[in-house]
């Protein structure tokens, strides 16, 4: 059983989320789904804190139950619907409505008829019934020369990761050192060849590369955010596979923008 509660700012920007996965283990969701959507705060690095029951907590070590909310939407003021005649103001752990009879029923044909009032053009999809596992196609537009960085890349650095040396190639990605939308080419001197989670710790500025001596830098952040990281500390100070002579070397303006710009030290 998992539940989601939203409450309107009551001091903008602050916004208060009440999360529970009712019967299952505690885990640490709350860091997850902050690595996966990532939402912009306004501060650099983005920092985001939360209170239980009045008491700050870190969101990055605390212990809790999460989920993910699906197509959310909120009526305005005027479609609000009127709580439940049965609801107790005391209530802590949620209530559950039958939606075929009763204030249930009440509830969910209500919510329905709001919700299409207040978006006429495109009624709310819920329904329960199967749907869809897609939407609609859309047109996108791809990254030109995006297939042939990554192959240019794999080859410069002969099919090993630049910093462990891994050859599993399913587990290597071409990475940007500084970030396509920035620089609007592919040049495999902006390229690093990685195993796919030191990508993931690259992008996020827990690891960098020393633009002097081409030495792996991992962030203490690892350490103090996630109580871990020893098998990342090991890489400490190694110093990077070169990609092989016929390709232009690691361009160290481009180390130096990420030393600079993205590690978070």
């Amino acid at each position: 059983q998992v539940t989601l509660d939203y409450g309107p700012p009551a001091a903008p920007p602050q916004a208060a989320f009440q999360l529970s996965w009712l019967n299952k283990t505690a885990t640490r969701l709350a860091e997850a789904a902050w690595l996966s959507f990532v939402p912009s705060l306004g501060a650099s690095p983005p920092a985001w804190a939360f209170d239980v029951l009045g008491h700050a907590v870190d969101p990055l070590s605390t212990q809790i139950g999460a989920s993910i909310l699906v197509q959310p939407f909120f009526l305005p003021r005027d479609l609000w619907v009127a709580p439940p005649s049965d609801w107790a103001s005391n209530l802590t752990r949620g209530k559950s409505y039958d939606t075929d009879a009763g204030e249930g029923r009440r509830l969910w044909e209500q919510v329905q008829i709001n919700a299409a009032a207040a978006r006429p053009a495109s009624p709310l999809a819920i329904s329960d019934v199967p749907r869809p596992a897609y939407g609609n196609p859309v047109l996108v537009a791809p990254r030109l020369g995006q297939g042939a960085f990554r192959i240019m890349v794999t080859d410069a650095y002969e099919r090993r990761c630049v910093v462990t040396g891994e050859r599993t190639l399913p587990v290597l990605e071409a990475a940007h050192i500084k970030p396509y939308s920035l620089v609007g080419t592919h040049e495999v001197s902006n390229g690093l060849l990685l195993r796919s989670d030191l990508h993931r710790l690259f992008d996020l500025g827990y690891m960098t590369v020393d633009p002097a001596d081409l030495r792996v830098n991992v962030s203490r952040r690892i350490h103090e955010e996630f109580e871990n990281g020893h098998d990342y500390y090991a890489l400490q100070g190694r110093e990077l596979r070169l990609p092989a002579a016929s390709y232009p070397q690691p361009s160290r303006d481009m180390l130096n923008w990420h030393a600079q710009t993205v590690f978070r030290g």
